[in-house]
């Protein structure tokens, strides 16, 4: 795997994530130390999903988040580029489609709603991938990302830097069915973003009412926006 600073190759990126597939789950959970069930509870309020609405769960790895989205009554499919996540989740009930995020295999304004849990930064192109996720979703619809992010206060940003590199790995290695993916992870998360950076981003592809919120303080950040009305 190439490093994270580096261009991504989306076949090495894909390859990485059927290795650590069938722990992928568990090995999140317990490197977040649990916080990853508060970070997907959050992630659904803040995108809200309603009966009868139609949402796109991208890089929805085995369907974990997609199935809490769906438990709303909405219409909710999972799509992901890599098929030994989507085997993993297979028996979780809801609609999954191999799909690349550069290129969706979806109709313009298809959804009402998309959301991109741990996956944007991922992206070989992160505008491009936000460009066609504005695309899929209709005018007035509503995209809602959860992603790494930097910690707010300097102390704490510090400590947590050093776990990314020195602590994960070694536990990584005791729970993950890949662990050296676990490095090019921790990496990409040093290199990704601050939050406001994101935000600008966001905004500059067309999405517009761009907002966010840090948890954990700021080791995650949920971004929120909408696709301009005609």
């Amino acid at each position: 795997m190439s490093r994270a600073g580096l261009d991504k190759d989306p076949r090495e990126v894909a390859a990485m994530f059927d290795g650590v597939a069938r722990r992928y789950d568990l090995t999140n959970t317990v490197l977040s130390f649990g916080q990853d069930r508060r970070w997907r509870e959050v992630t659904r309020r803040a995108l809200a999903p309603k009966a009868g609405e139609r949402v796109l769960d991208l890089a929805a790895g085995s369907g974990v988040s997609t199935v809490e989205f769906a438990r709303s009554g909405a219409w909710c499919v999972a799509a992901d580029f890599s098929l030994g996540m989507l085997s993993v989740g297979r028996h979780r009930g809801v609609p999954m489609v191999a799909a690349d995020a550069l290129r969706l295999p979806f109709a313009d304004g298809a959804f009402d709603a998309v959301t991109i849990s741990f996956g944007l930064r991922n992206l070989v192109d992160t505008a491009v991938g936000l460009r066609e996720m504005l695309r899929v979703v209709r005018p007035g619809g509503r995209l809602v990302v959860c992603e790494f992010s930097t910690p707010t206060w300097q102390p704490f940003r510090t400590v947590y830097l050093n776990y990314l590199m020195r602590a994960l790995p070694p536990i990584a290695r005791a729970v993950s069915s890949n662990p050296a993916a676990y490095v090019y992870l921790a990496e990409s998360i040093r290199a990704w973003p601050d939050q406001r950076e994101l935000a600008e981003l966001i905004a500059e592809v067309g999405w517009t009412d761009v907002a966010w919120r840090d948890l954990t303080s700021g080791v995650v950040a949920i971004h929120r926006a909408f696709k301009p009305r005609p």
